[in-house]
Parts: structure tokens; C-alpha cells; sequence
């Protein structure tokens, strides 16, 4: 009886081996995959972070500096069409009071031909103060022009990177 129970002994110590083995073996292999869904993990919170940091150098920072560009572009445009409003109404001013001016003349006038002489004067000033009452204004606005467009391309623009 002796030798059942050492077989019997001999058995189940063999079957705990064999049991702490196979136990050895799945914790081993639970531990490597868990060591390579962790480095894989790592390696996809990685590249997200890397696309992420992309994105917002490549797309959002040039359109936050486009977008600012732009505001700033048309706060200028705006302020250069209140100054065109302003030069038009002080132009159309002096153009009401040289009218104003000849129209007396014209009343004070002793005969026809200084009528005429007047109107003849009034019209030729006019035509000189119109001519450069219009370059003024043009010239105003291609300057104009030129900051808005200057302002924008200079915010919008930006270092690149990447080989671009």
C-alpha cells in the first residue's frame, strides 16, 4: 500500500508541476500580451499626439493667422472707406461753395459777356478741381489697397514647414 500512496504522491506531484507550469506558461503569455497591447498603446497615443501637433501647425495655426489677417483687412477697409465718405462730402463742400461763389459773381455782373466770362472761369476751375478731386480719391484708394493687401499677406502668411 505504501507504493499506491507513493505513486499516488509521486502523481499528484507530478500533476502540480505540471499545473504550476501550464499556470507559469499563461501568466507569461497573459504578461506579453499585455506588454504588447501596452506598447501598442503607447505607439497609437504616440502618432495621435504626432497628428495632432501636425494638425495644428499645418491647418489650425495658418487659418487662426489667415482669419486674424482677414479681421484686421477689413477693420482697415472700413476705416479707409470712412475716410473716402469723409474726402467726398469735404470735396463735395468746396465744390457747393466755388458754385455758391460764381453764382454771386454772376449776379453782380454788369452785363452778358462778364456772365459768360464768369461761367466760362467757373467751369474751367471746376473741371481742374474735379479732375484732381478724382485723382485724390483714386490715389487714396490703391494705397489703401496696397495696406489691405499687404496686412493680409502678412498674416496670413507664416513659416512653413515640412518642405513646402
Amino acid at each position: 500500500m505504501a507504493d499506491t500512496d507513493n505513486a499516488a504522491g509521486t502523481a499528484a506531484d507530478e500533476a502540480k508541476r505540471n499545473a504550476d507550469f501550464a499556470a507559469n506558461q499563461a501568466k507569461s503569455g497573459a504578461d506579453q500580451a499585455a506588454n504588447f497591447a501596452k506598447g501598442a498603446t503607447d505607439r497609437m497615443r504616440d502618432a495621435g499626439q504626432k497628428a495632432q501637433s501636425a494638425f495644428q501647425e499645418r491647418v489650425m495655426e495658418p487659418a487662426q493667422r489667415a482669419g486674424q489677417a482677414m479681421r484686421e483687412g477689413g477693420q482697415k477697409i472700413a476705416e479707409n472707406n470712412q475716410q473716402i465718405g469723409v474726402k467726398l462730402i469735404d470735396q463735395a463742400e468746396q465744390n457747393t461753395a466755388e458754385a455758391f461763389a460764381a453764382m454771386r459773381k454772376a449776379a453782380e455782373a454788369k452785363d452778358l459777356s462778364d456772365v459768360m466770362r464768369i461761367q466760362g472761369e467757373y467751369l474751367r476751375e471746376q473741371s481742374q478741381r474735379s479732375m484732381a478731386q478724382a485723382r485724390e480719391i483714386g490715389e487714396l484708394i490703391v494705397s489703401f489697397g496696397r495696406d489691405a493687401v499687404g496686412a493680409m499677406r502678412s498674416g496670413a502668411g507664416g513659416p512653413r514647414t515640412g518642405g513646402e
